[in-house]
């Protein structure tokens, strides 16, 4: 299947990428372009839009929350792996203003800034990026499976 999303991606708009591939359509062809052309490639093509104004799979809220474009796709698809919904939460955290963020979730918002400054286009950044999720959701197995005692060693303020 063709998927398409506004170009320039950074959090989520790579994120829903890895997630397609992983765990929806094995062979996706994906497609980034300028924002005021989704719809027309959406009809020229048949693919399927993301994270983008108007379309099913982008944000929206629930329980008075924000929910992302990756949230969106896992509930159309009834993904329910514990580990795919802990890095729902750090994707959320990181592309939308939510309460109480996991502390992962600044982390992957700076790599995922820092990958869309160094790649040459949306493809090499999927390039790029898609170790970090594969890495994040390896670390959400082994946090929601509780085989593996995880220890943050963030610095704390001085008191």
């Amino acid at each position: 299947m063709k998927w398409v999303t506004r170009e320039k991606a950074k959090v989520d708009r790579i994120a829903c990428p890895w997630l397609i591939k992983k765990f929806v359509d094995k062979n996706p062809e994906f497609l980034f372009v300028p924002p005021e052309t989704i719809p027309q490639v959406v009809k020229d093509t048949g693919a399927i839009a993301y994270d983008a104004k108007g379309v099913e799979l982008t944000h929206y809220k629930e329980n008075g929350e924000e929910r992302v474009s990756f949230d969106a796709i896992i509930k159309k698809y009834k993904l329910t792996d514990p580990a795919l919904l802990e890095l729902a939460k750090i994707v959320r955290g990181a592309d939308a203003k939510i309460p109480n963020a996991p502390p992962e979730s600044a982390g992957l918002e700076a790599v995922a800034h820092g990958f869309r400054n160094l790649a040459k286009d949306d493809f090499d950044n999927m390039r790029l990026q898609f170790p970090t999720y594969d890495a994040l959701y390896k670390y959400c197995q082994l946090k929601t499976e509780g085989t593996q005692k995880l220890e943050y060693n963030i610095a704390q303020p001085a008191r």
